[in-house]
């Protein structure tokens, strides 16, 4: 059974309710369902594409909001000659006096000017955390999940798994309230992106603790 391993807990996406989902994209399910926030936005064999030539965040958001523990999965590439910044934001909202982004929990792959995969909470970026570990290839086709769940403490967990490994995890102890902002936007930052097979899911977590036996 298809899952992600996180800390102490399990994801099993195929297991959840789908909320959203949208398979191959054309012309009209564009118009129909999502609000162009800059950039240019078109479908190709099935394919959203993204293209903006500005150092900001174009985004492609979805009309419906979805609150709570969500999950986002799609697949994604860079388009030729891009080569970088496959971005995703959930839990968002916008602000159309400043036509930016306000609230939102943000991931990328190599992006962030230093080729990083990396996190980021709009609007303030008070929470940010990047690695380089990652070794991107431009061109090639990633399943990209991320997701956020409430905490009993109050915080949320956030993470992203490329592939279904997961390559960030993080807990964000002044959280987004996240039965408040509910749109979900692919986005493309100077770059050429194309997305498909997108899917929102009412994220549920499965308890996997574990405990270390002694290896000496």
């Amino acid at each position: 059974m298809r899952h992600i391993q996180l800390m102490k807990k399990k994801v099993f996406p195929e297991r959840v309710e789908t909320l959203f989902e949208i398979n191959d994209f054309n012309s009209q399910s564009i118009s129909d369902l999502f609000d162009i926030k800059g950039g240019k936005w078109y479908s190709e064999d099935g394919w959203l594409i993204g293209e903006n030539r500005e150092c900001t965040a174009a985004m492609c958001v979805t009309k419906s909001t979805f609150t709570g523990d969500l999950l986002v999965e799609f697949d994604a590439a860079t388009v030729a000659p891009a080569t970088r910044d496959i971005n995703v934001t959930w839990h968002g909202s916008w602000n159309e006096e400043t036509n930016t982004r306000e609230m939102g929990y943000v991931m990328g792959i190599n992006g962030f000017w230093e080729g990083r995969i990396g996190f980021e909470k709009s609007p303030k970026y008070d929470l940010l955390v990047l690695t380089e570990l990652f070794r991107f290839e431009p061109g090639k086709i990633y399943h990209v999940t991320v997701g956020s769940f409430a905490l009993p403490s109050g915080a949320v967990r956030i993470f992203m798994a490329i592939d279904d490994v997961v390559a960030l995890e993080i807990t964000d102890p002044d959280p987004i309230d996240i039965n408040a902002y509910g749109f979900v936007g692919l986005e493309v930052f100077c770059t050429k992106v194309k997305y498909k097979n997108l899917k929102v899911k009412r994220l549920e977590i499965t308890d996997d603790y574990k405990t270390y036996t002694p290896q000496f």
